[in-house]
């Protein structure tokens, strides 16, 4: 295990969603980290998906299984629930094609997790208000070079999630990495998602 910054507490819960020895997909993988934690605590088998050079370097130095490959061309060379659970952490807010995402997530494996920056956050709201475009610890972006297309809220989310027959079975929102429990809609500023690809079903 390459040795580096702790792993964030986002994805220290995400790990804790993850049954061992199970088969993971994790799409925008950055270095491979969390693959690496998951590998090294949990025995899973995983791979991942990710675009950047540099990146991918990164997970090579880890050890972690990683295709280089753009999110948006799908995810056609993964058979269907040929995955156990499949992660999208904090790149959802990113992507164009945001229903096609978690369709073919839904698709490739029987759980899925995904974490975004909360929009619904109070502070954004009155960014507006005073004309300015919201930032936070989430969105650290100014209008003109954030990467992020497609923000929503907690309920966005969900309602998105229905229309798509994922159920989800659990839900931890953070503020600064602190979970929040009250009134996350406004006091959190990130949210993390576990569904199941098929409603019913265990």
């Amino acid at each position: 295990m390459t040795q580096g910054l702790p792993l964030r507490k986002d994805l220290l819960q995400i790990a804790e969603w993850i049954e061992p020895g199970s088969r993971v997909l994790d799409l925008g993988c950055g270095d491979g980290a969390l693959l690496d934690h998951l590998q090294q605590t949990r025995q899973v088998t995983g791979v991942g998906v990710e675009i950047n050079d540099e990146r991918v370097l990164g997970c090579a130095r880890r050890g972690v299984d990683v295709i280089q490959q753009n999110l948006e061309e799908g995810l056609a060379l993964f058979s269907d629930k040929c995955f156990d659970t499949v992660v999208l952490s904090l790149t959802l807010q990113s992507v164009l094609q945001t229903e096609h995402i978690l369709r073919e997530m839904k698709r490739v494996a029987h759980h899925g997790v995904v974490s975004f920056p909360n929009f619904g956050y109070f502070t954004h709201g009155l960014s507006l208000l005073r004309g300015r475009m919201p930032m936070s610890s989430q969105m650290p972006y100014k209008w003109y070079n954030t990467p992020n297309i497609h923000l929503c809220t907690l309920k966005d989310f969900e309602d998105l999630s229905r229309q798509l027959e994922l159920e989800v079975e659990a839900r931890k929102t953070y503020n600064t990495e602190r979970e929040v429990t009250w009134l996350a809609g406004w006091r959190a500023t990130l949210a993390l998602y576990r569904f199941r690809s098929e409603p019913g079903q265990a």
